[in-house]
């Protein structure tokens, strides 16, 4: 962030603390998803079909193939959903750079109106308006800010949003099935394993949150867990209807 010389000396804390960390960028929110989905469908998907009464084989079988597709399926539509986010952007972006360019007085008083509706006497909304305005790009930048909320120069990365998807959601979907590749026979390691595995992730994102840690852990910890108890039930039930 540049920092803009007003004359007045910053006090030293706030100078050195005031940072915030980058929260537009399009890995965070894929990556956080991916993680959580990858746990909680493929651990309620081999729950599912271990409450059917099938063999460790089956079940290892069933959550590699959930990893697989789930995996596919996230990058796909993470990829698909930001690109087509990004390309909505950038039309209205070319529509507003058309209309600096055809109408730059009218641009100006639009933007010198904003400011005033936020405070700012007349006159000097008109000064600031005219300074930023003389620029094209950042009076760009400017009124995308304002009237559309975003930052042309940080537009979300399509490709980062797809591999961010489906590298959490592998990692996370892997977990309940590494016991069973490793030799385990019972739906308990892989069921305490992923349990551990939703905690560490819930506490994880409060490093990013306003969250507590052990909150955050132990809500997502219930929230995987009770998915996993209901497709066991519901696996148990249509297996002995139809064992």
């Amino acid at each position: 962030m540049a920092v803009v010389e007003t004359g007045a000396t910053p006090h030293a804390a706030h100078r050195d603390n005031h940072t915030h960390r980058e929260v537009n960028g399009g890995w965070l929110r894929p990556a956080v998803f991916g993680a959580m989905d990858g746990l909680v469908s493929n651990l309620a998907l081999m729950t599912g079909v271990a409450g059917g009464s099938v063999g460790p084989g089956a079940i290892a079988l069933t959550g590699l193939a959930g990893l697989a597709a789930g995996a596919f399926s996230m990058a796909a539509g993470e990829y698909t959903s930001v690109a087509s986010q990004r390309e909505l952007v950038e039309a209205e972006l070319a529509v507003e750079r058309r209309e600096l360019r055809a109408y730059p007085e009218d641009e100006e008083a639009e933007l010198a109106a904003l400011y005033v509706g936020r405070g700012v006497e007349p006159a000097v909304a008109r000064q600031v308006a005219r300074q930023l305005s003389k620029d094209p790009e950042q009076a760009l930048e400017i009124h995308a800010r304002e009237e559309l909320g975003v930052d042309p120069g940080e537009l979300p990365s399509p490709l980062v949003a797809a591999f961010s998807s489906f590298g959490a959601f592998a990692l996370g979907a892997l977990l309940p099935v590494l016991p069973y590749l490793l030799g385990a026979t019972s739906l308990w390691p892989a069921l305490l394993l992923a349990l551990a595995g939703l905690f560490a992730c819930g506490a994880a994102v409060a490093a990013v949150t306003a969250r507590s840690w052990w909150y955050s852990g132990l809500r997502q910890l219930a929230l995987g867990g009770a998915a996993a108890g209901v497709t066991y039930a519901l696996g148990h039930l249509i297996g002995a209807a139809v064992g």
